[in-house]
């Protein structure tokens, strides 16, 4: 089958999920809705509070902001294509949702080998920390960190977008690259170029910051057994929260990548975990990890909320008295 451009994808998996597809609507609209609202309430929570403007939370700020890109690029197709009998995607469409996804994925790793590596210097070179961590190297880093992986995706998406496709039918809920590279005909140099490309992508934007990542906790872990319990009970406070959203967000890679290298039959609820598993469960996780691990984003968050529970009670209670003095008069 040529390719052309105008023509649709079609999505076979929802025809599996008939007869749940309103229950499973439900469930992935309210995960979905909980993990925005609480990623834009950290979000926030950081932006308003200046004690919380330091590399570590401007880290987080950034990895939250992948995490809504990637669950944003995929879920409201989905739920869209639950609650219609057209489950479709235009061709163009499903190569812009496998580059945001692509490119969630790769700043998520550069954005926590960031972070693994401002708890390094916090940990191992304290009195450098704030010549290391300066302003001007913390933009730097946050502009690489972002626009490389941006850049490098694209390079993926136009050689993905150059080669033809055997089949237009994904057994998929949306698209993404090694799906589409599984239904296209692979031969011929773009083929070989694309799937080169793509190894090189895994190994420089996956594979050598994970090594960084334990590299840097490798050595944290050598520094504070040589501290007292107190310094390495504090240490470990620290990194916690990173590892816990580090080790989820490599294993549900690490599954997705090897679920979609192998192109089996699987069954429709396998599809369903996966896709829950790689895009809605980390970005969900990210505020209630940091929310509850991190004790100045506790700090914080309820200082918030008791100001906008005194502000929505002050106002409702102005209201209540200019009722009280229109009644009466």
């Amino acid at each position: 089958m040529n390719q052309t451009s105008g023509f649709d994808i079609v999505f076979s998996s929802y025809e599996f999920l008939r007869p749940q597809k309103h229950v499973l609507a439900v469930f992935i609209f309210l995960l979905y809705a909980a993990a925005t609202l609480a990623n834009i309430f950290i979000l926030f929570v950081i932006y308003v509070e200046s004690s919380l403007h330091k590399p570590m939370y401007i880290f987080l700020f950034n990895l939250i902001c992948c995490g809504l890109m990637g669950s944003s690029a995929v879920w409201p197709k989905v739920l869209s294509n639950l609650l219609t009998d057209w489950h479709v995607s235009s061709y163009e469409g499903c190569l812009v949702q496998v580059y945001l996804l692509s490119v969630y994925a790769a700043c998520t790793y550069t954005t926590l080998t960031l972070m693994a590596y401002d708890r390094y210097v916090s940990i191992c070179k304290p009195l450098q920390y704030h010549v290391i961590m300066k302003p001007s190297k913390l933009r730097l880093w946050l502009i690489l960190g972002n626009l490389v992986p941006a850049l490098s995706i694209a390079g993926q998406i136009y050689l993905t977008s150059r080669i033809p496709l055997c089949s237009r039918t994904l057994n998929k809920l949306f698209c993404d690259n090694l799906s589409i590279i599984n239904i296209s005909c692979v031969t011929g140099r773009i083929g070989l170029l694309s799937n080169v490309y793509g190894l090189l992508i895994i190994v420089c934007l996956s594979l050598f910051p994970t090594c960084l990542i334990l590299l840097s906790y490798v050595k944290i872990l050598s520094v504070s057994l040589r501290v007292s319990k107190v310094g390495q009970k504090k240490a470990l406070g620290t990194c916690i929260p990173h590892l816990i959203v580090f080790i989820n967000y490599s294993i549900a890679t690490v599954f997705s990548v090897i679920y979609n290298r192998f192109n089996v039959p699987r069954p429709s609820e396998m599809n369903v975990f996966i896709s829950v598993q790689i895009t809605l469960f980390p970005p969900l996780l990210h505020p209630v990890i940091y929310g509850v691990r991190t004790k100045e984003i506790r700090k914080c968050t309820a200082k918030i909320t008791r100001s906008l529970c005194k502000s929505v009670s002050s106002y409702y209670t102005s209201k209540l008295k200019v009722a009280k003095i229109f009644s009466i008069s």
